[in-house]
């Protein structure tokens, strides 16, 4: 499992398609990522869950498309 440890500010999370979805602002609480809304197509900020997360280099790879990542952020 990944920790929140390994998640830093500004980095960018790749959906498992490829796609980028946006970048991290900063960890909410212990399981949550949140978005910059700067990213997101409505401006505002969305939040991941940090189990979404399959691994993290340069980048943060989540485990799932980005239709389904945008269908089930809060």
């Amino acid at each position: 499992m990944i920790s929140a440890e390994q998640v830093r500010e500004h980095m960018v999370v790749v959906a498992s398609d490829g796609e980028t979805i946006g970048k991290v602002d900063h960890i909410e609480g212990a399981n949550k990522i949140k978005l910059t809304k700067g990213d997101s197509p409505d401006g505002k900020h969305h939040f991941i869950p940090l189990d979404w997360v399959e691994n993290v280099d340069d980048r943060i790879h989540l485990g799932k498309a980005a239709k389904d990542v945008r269908a089930q952020w809060n």
